[in-house]
């Protein structure tokens, strides 16, 4: 027992924390109705970290994570950009096309590099266990500085979330509060995506957020169920794959995945209809 716990102490403590903020971020997205922004976003990141692999970069080094971080900022540019009531075409759609074109880059510089499909890899589900104390601490001090900063403008950034027309009825610039919330949230994509990868990170943000969504209408109470179910399959995730000897994020994500399925059955079986969204 004692090395279990000694394995995965720092590793769960890391889940808490992407827990912590990606479940906040997790209710603006789906009320944006842009459900696959944090996977295009970590998809950016990820093919900045590709470019300075390429260039030479330490994978998990400082060079690499600027390089990460610009990129993501850029996408997070042409995002704010995107969204407009009057455009024909969804920002959905901008979304999917910056996710598949970055995933294909990624995979033609990987390809003609040593060992690309073990950084693919990587990219894609992280490597959780290997997380050390001073990456967790650091990157819960950047998330606290982050959701501070959300705290502060929280009712720009939930008015545009849940009514973008009532919000620029009110005078709010749509754009920059748009561009600040997607660039704060690429910070966050950008930092967690070094640590657990781009599905990992997706299924964190999501998955606790839509299951919130079945159970209540109200913020607070969202937050609460998202936080706790997070936390839950952190620790199911990681004792399924010390058990079975898997890896970690994937392990992670299907129980992600799993525990929706049976909280969403449920659902459906003891209180009728969902809360309308």
């Amino acid at each position: 027992m004692s090395d279990i716990i000694s394995l995965l102490l720092w590793p769960f403590i890391a889940s808490l924390v992407l827990t912590g903020i990606h479940a906040y971020l997790g209710l603006h997205v789906v009320e944006r109705g842009v459900i696959f922004v944090d996977l295009s976003l970590a998809q950016v990141a990820a093919l900045g970290s590709t470019i300075a692999f390429l260039a030479g970069y330490d994978l998990h080094g400082r060079g690499a994570y600027f390089f990460s971080l610009g990129f993501t900022l850029l996408g997070a540019g042409i995002f704010a950009m995107s969204r407009s009531k009057r455009t024909r075409v969804p920002q959905e759609a901008f979304i999917g096309i910056v996710y598949a074109v970055c995933a294909a880059l990624s995979i033609l510089i990987m390809d003609r590099l040593p060992e690309g499909s073990e950084h693919i890899k990587h990219l894609l589900v992280g490597n959780l266990l290997a997380v050390s104390p001073a990456e967790v601490v650091k990157m819960a001090a950047l998330y606290a500085l982050i959701g501070a900063a959300h705290w502060a403008w929280r009712r720009p950034f939930l008015a545009i979330s849940t009514d973008h027309a009532s919000a620029a009825k009110h005078g709010y610039n749509l754009r920059f509060w748009d561009f600040l919330f997607y660039a704060t949230f690429g910070v966050v994509v950008t930092s967690s995506v070094a640590v657990a990868g781009v599905l990992l990170v997706f299924s964190y943000l999501i998955v606790p957020s839509v299951t919130a969504m079945l159970f209540s209408d109200r913020i607070g109470v969202r937050l609460a169920i998202a936080w706790a179910m997070g936390g839950a399959v952190s620790v199911l995730g990681m004792v399924a794959s010390y058990r079975f000897d898997t890896p970690t994020g994937a392990t992670i994500v299907v129980t992600f995945g799993a525990v929706l399925a049976v909280l969403a059955a449920a659902r459906a079986l003891l209180k009728g209809p969902a809360p309308a969204l």
